[in-house]
């Protein structure tokens, strides 16, 4: 690992993005066959996904109209699960709206889509998908109303691609301009918007250290040495080239950051329920010692050992607070 901190730091002390100067490019299907293996072998992606669909499933249990706007689809693994719980219910139509960042991602996720719809045909489920690529906040006014919206934001993630702040930015102003009855956000906990604007670079510096070092004891915890080498050599060394060189230490970055989480200021946390509580806990005791769930703070995080790695939390609109609803 200190071969990956060294050059992020000497691609910040250059001002370059670590992954612009980065010459290793993932093919697809390597991208994809990492994401399966850390499907597989830890409880991130599920813990993630799992407890998104959890508080979805609990904020639309009286709707019969619900639409998802998915910021990162992915192979979009995370919904059948959904569909298959929201296929129990009587007339309930779900729809997905897929928010692409990546014009040349757009044929990828059509191919999602197609797969998500055989899928509904084969439990029954009433289910729409459609796909938006976003360029501006304002690209969300062509978004249709009439459902129930909720909007699912997993940022700075192991398994997802790198996202510049201006995508996570024009999405969560986008969608605040609907005003969703759920926000749904997973974060890294290292990259968490509520902390990083208040610490300098070298507690930053610091706790990536010890957040990258717990993560591979994790994940070597997982995947066994060679398997964990792979995985480093070709997705977790880039992250920490990206963390580190992307860290905003001048004013300007700083405000962009705290913008970003701004976003949120008409919105409020709400604590996760003893169900999505208890499932995260039987996800992370899967695989045996070292992993374990921390419920503070409206906040639910994935942590090993005695850090804490990935963190889930749920916002709704402060208005809904004095509405009963």
């Amino acid at each position: 690992m200190v071969f990956y901190f060294t050059q992020g730091l000497s691609y910040k002390c250059r001002d370059v993005p670590a992954l612009a100067l980065h010459e290793i490019v993932h093919a697809q299907n390597e991208t994809m066959s990492h994401f399966q293996m850390l499907k597989e072998l830890s409880p991130y992606v599920r813990f993630a996904q799992f407890t998104a669909n959890q508080a979805i499933l609990e904020a639309t249990r009286e709707e019969n109209e619900v639409h998802i706007l998915d910021l990162d689809i992915m192979d979009g693994i995370q919904w059948p699960p959904l569909m298959a719980d929201l296929a129990q219910r009587n007339n309930v139509s779900l729809r997905i709206t897929a928010i692409v960042g990546d014009p040349e991602k757009a044929a990828l996720v059509q191919q999602t889509g197609r797969r998500l719809v055989e899928f509904a045909e084969s439990v029954g489920q009433t289910f729409r998908f459609d796909q938006m690529t976003m360029e501006k906040e304002e690209d969300f006014d062509k978004i249709e109303g009439g459902h129930t919206l909720i909007a699912n934001c997993m940022i700075h993630q192991l398994h997802l691609n790198d996202r510049n702040l201006l995508v996570v930015k024009n999405f969560l102003n986008g969608v605040s301009r609907l005003s969703p009855k759920l926000v749904v956000l997973v974060e890294e906990e290292l990259l968490n918007f509520a902390k990083v604007s208040s610490v300098s670079y070298v507690e930053f510096f610091h706790e990536a250290i010890q957040h990258y070092t717990a993560l591979s004891h994790s994940l070597q915890y997982s995947y066994g040495r060679v398997g964990f080498e792979l995985f480093q050599k070709d997705t977790m060394g880039l992250r920490i080239m990206d963390s580190v060189g992307s860290f905003p230490i001048g004013r300007e970055e700083k405000m962009s950051w705290e913008e970003s989480f701004s976003l949120l200021k008409n919105f409020k946390p709400i604590p996760m329920s003893a169900t999505n509580v208890s499932q995260a806990k039987l996800l992370a005791g899967l695989l045996g010692k070292g992993y374990w769930v921390q419920n503070e703070n409206s906040r639910l995080s994935l942590c090993w050992k005695s850090r804490p790695l990935t963190t889930a939390s749920s916002w709704i609109p402060r208005h809904a607070l004095g509405s009963g609803h």
